[in-house]
């Protein structure tokens, strides 16, 4: 059986620690001298006023109101010719890139770099598939073994499901932000007529991305979500991975983006949940939950053993639905790898 994972270097850890404290200190400390634009004066009237122009991430011109020309606003537009809290991000995500720990491929990146640009993360928006599972290894520490990349790009939303306490008027324009990306996305229509929640580039079928969210009093009918602006394609049993979530930073050489994500022991016993959820033209998939359940459960029952057993009970406690189904992803996964103790525990669970 080839090795789940091996550790990162100290140096290698240290840095992921480094950026990701840089990357959540640039959230608190975001300023005008984080805005790519610039003051431009009026006279109306003999008497001066500044208007701050920018440009949106999707390439449009805005301009808004400061005020008039007076102290505040000259302290103000004095802020942006600092460094903003963003330029201390580069020299930290080249440091954990240069020791070794996984980057992204680099339109990965963009892509997941504008919908943070756009709110999505801060809307409550999460990022899941093998992406926040690539981001778990460097949030643990290590180096995943023998996974490959993938091409799909995975975000989940709470929707009706979770509650989230978030403001009532947030507003996120995440079909504008797809678009603004300028890489020949188009959404994917269903045999109703209507989107299903995914995007993808005609000629590059496997470069999808998804928006997910948990069944809903609807059922699986695509729920197009009033503040962000998205169509969410309702999946079983996803709920359980979006009550508990963490952050962690991705980067490449481009740049780095913080990004919020299911806690390691829910994403884990999830992808046992979802395994006989799917259909044997999707085995391949399967089969890579078992691989990344079993690297990410091998390395929690080592080292967060007590927040692994947690998520179990919680799990476990929510019906006869969902007991059989993780019961039949723990066997799956003890036959698959049994050679790892956490398998034989996990499975002997229920």
């Amino acid at each position: 059986m080839p090795e789940l994972y091996t550790e990162l270097s100290l140096a290698a850890q240290t840095a992921y620690a480094q950026l990701l404290d840089a990357a959540l200190g640039a959230e608190l400390a975001r300023s005008v001298a984080d805005l790519s634009g610039s003051f431009n004066a009026k006279t109306v009237k003999g008497r001066t006023y500044w208007y701050f122009q920018y440009t949106e991430p999707s390439g449009k011109l805005r301009q808004v109101y400061v005020g008039p020309d007076n102290e505040a606003v000259q302290r103000l537009m004095a802020r942006q010719r600092a460094p903003g809290a963003a330029q201390a991000l580069g020299p930290s995500a080249r440091s954990a890139l240069a020791l070794g720990c996984t980057p992204l491929l680099p339109r990965h990146y963009r892509v997941i770099r504008r919908l943070a640009d756009y709110g999505f993360f801060h809307a409550g928006g999460l990022l899941i598939g093998t992406h926040a599972f690539l981001a778990y290894g460097n949030m643990l520490g290590l180096r995943w073994g023998g996974q490959e990349r993938t091409q799909d790009i995975d975000f989940a939303h709470a929707g009706k499901a979770v509650a989230l306490v978030l403001p009532t008027d947030v507003q996120v324009k995440t079909d504008e932000a797809v678009d603004s990306l300028s890489m020949g996305f188009l959404p994917v229509t269903g045999l109703s007529g209507k989107t299903g929640g995914a995007y993808l580039i005609p000629k590059e079928p496997e470069f999808r991305l998804d928006f997910l969210t948990p069944l809903h009093r609807g059922g699986d009918t695509p729920y197009v979500h009033p503040q962000l602006n998205i169509t969410l394609q309702p999946l079983p049993f996803m709920e359980y991975s979006l009550e508990k979530f963490e952050q962690a930073v991705l980067f490449c050489h481009e740049g780095s983006v913080l990004v919020s994500l299911p806690s390691p022991e829910r994403y884990a016993l999830h992808k046992l949940l979802v395994f006989g959820e799917r259909p044997g033209a999707l085995r391949a998939k399967s089969n890579k939950d078992l691989a990344q359940a079993a690297c990410l459960t091998a390395y929690l029952w080592d080292h967060r053993r007590e927040a692994l057993a947690e998520a179990l009970k919680d799990l476990l406690r929510r019906g006869k639905g969902w007991v059989a189904r993780y019961r039949q992803g723990a066997a799956a996964l003890h036959r698959a790898y049994p050679g790892i103790e956490v398998s034989a525990r996990l499975a002997s669970a229920v």
